[in-house]
């Protein structure tokens, strides 16, 4: 059924670029890795309401979970869902590790600037971010945890974060269903806690398809309890 429903976009976002886009509900976003290992952070808004936007904190309590994949939706801050996790190859995407930032970057790789080495500067996701939220009119007190798309972040018994390497692997897939007209904004430079020693740049395609509205027994309607509720009060949204 993936490659069944219509296509109406694809592109490439290269590595340590940041992109944009208004998701409409009855659309879905797939995310297809072109190399090994790559990270996609992710925000998300209401697009008709900017106030409204991802709260990862209550998306991972309203479903007992501490990863995201398929069946797992993404919950705004009024209890709504901006999108669904529809179909996944990887298994475990990371709700916890944050974005890198340009001192972080410097430490870890070096300080590189634009007119150092043009395209292959040293780029860092908080600021592609903060570039992005400033086409739309928002700034700093709007951002808020991200996704970290691709990557692998365990909690280990002592509170420690460990990251694992090799989560995800060239052809691997994720899907987000818009269930609300959803502002996603991307970031494809590493994770923070990635432990390689070299500033690397992965690619990803995008493809944004047209897809069928979640019946009575979607999967990630009766993933939880809980979202049962989180889908009768996004459709109410749009009576």
């Amino acid at each position: 059924m993936q490659d069944q429903e219509p296509i109406l976009w694809t592109e490439t976002l290269p590595g340590n670029s940041t992109w944009s886009h208004i998701l409409k509900r009855g659309t879905a976003l797939r995310l297809t890795a072109l190399d090994d290992a790559p990270n996609i952070a992710a925000i998300l808004f209401n697009a008709d309401n900017l106030s409204e936007r991802l709260n990862l904190p209550d998306t991972l309590k309203a479903q007992h979970i501490a990863r995201l994949t398929t069946g797992a939706v993404l919950y705004s801050d009024m209890a709504r869902i901006l999108a669904s996790i529809t179909h996944d190859t990887v298994g475990w995407h990371d709700p916890l590790g944050g974005c890198s930032d340009a001192a972080l970057v410097a430490k870890k790789y070096g300080a590189l600037s634009y007119q150092q080495a043009r395209n292959q500067w040293h780029q860092n996701a908080l600021d592609g971010f903060l570039i992005e939220l400033e086409k739309y009119g928002l700034g700093p007190r709007d951002l808020m945890m991200n996704i970290d798309f691709f990557s692998k972040v365990e909690v280990l018994d002592d509170g420690s974060m460990n990251f694992i390497t090799g989560n995800a692997v060239a052809g691997d897939q994720v899907e987000l269903r818009a269930e609300m007209n959803t502002l996603v904004i991307l970031n494809s430079c590493q994770h923070p806690m990635d432990p390689a020693s070299s500033y690397a740049s992965k690619q990803v395609e995008l493809t944004l398809k047209r897809v069928p509205a979640p019946g009575a027994e979607d999967p990630c309607r009766t993933f939880r309890p809980e979202n049962a509720r989180g889908f009768t009060l996004t459709e109410r949204y749009f009576l």
